[in-house]
């Protein structure tokens, strides 16, 4: 069964529905100046309420490695997921599992077979030995809100087959994730905008609809 991340929690009432929901990891993003942004005061509760199972991410992008153990030793988070331009030897040495997001542009904007294109495979190949996990993501910036279209699940599926527990984010609703793990048979899921009212807040129905849709396609 396809694992599920719930992505730019903010706040306890999301965390603890998201929890409710059946999902296996929150995220936390501690970016600044991006719709979602939190800090290690705020999130530091919010995990001590969590289930043991369910596991806490921290998310990063180019912080520096003292920066990125503070957050994590204050909060307990359980994960790093690094989301900028770190290189193998940046996200490498850390004590906790970690995860690194590889951009890929919008489905639409793929010019050509997929099955052609061999830079993103070499990035996913360039991390496979120090990272636990790679998540595929959309190229475009942080949501403010807006639907996001998905990346080319075609090509995110060749990248993973046999390489590397693959996370599929980028453009993923309620409506479209069972398609996407049918076609992708990802290790887990990913979805931050998909499920919200608002940057920041998340919809109930739509956490639960999400969840239930992605751990039912196989």
């Amino acid at each position: 069964m396809v694992k599920v991340k719930i992505c730019g929690i903010t706040n306890a009432e999301d965390a603890l529905l998201a929890v409710e929901a059946g999902a296996d990891a929150l995220g936390f993003i501690f970016v600044e100046n991006t719709p979602r942004f939190v800090t290690p005061e705020q999130v530091a509760p919010i995990i001590r309420r969590l289930p043991p199972f369910v596991t806490p991410v921290g998310v990063f992008w180019e912080h520096a490695r003292g920066h990125v153990k503070a957050v994590a030793e204050s909060c307990g988070l359980r994960a790093l997921q690094f989301h900028g331009d770190e290189t193998p030897e940046d996200v490498a040495g850390y004590d906790l599992p970690v995860i690194k997001t590889v951009k890929l542009p919008p489905a639409t904007t793929i010019e050509g077979l997929p099955e052609y294109r061999v830079g993103e495979l070499v990035q996913v190949l360039r991390y496979r030995a120090v990272a636990a996990a790679m998540l595929l993501d959309t190229a475009v910036r942080w949501s403010e809100g807006e639907a996001r279209e998905p990346i080319e699940w075609r090509l995110a599926g060749m990248l993973g087959r046999g390489r590397a527990r693959l996370i599929l984010s980028g453009g993923l609703t309620p409506d479209n994730v069972a398609r996407a793990v049918a076609v992708v048979r990802p290790y887990a899921v990913d979805v931050n905008s998909g499920v919200e009212t608002h940057p920041g807040k998340k919809d109930p129905d739509k956490v639960r609809r999400f969840v239930a849709q992605a751990k039912a396609a196989l």
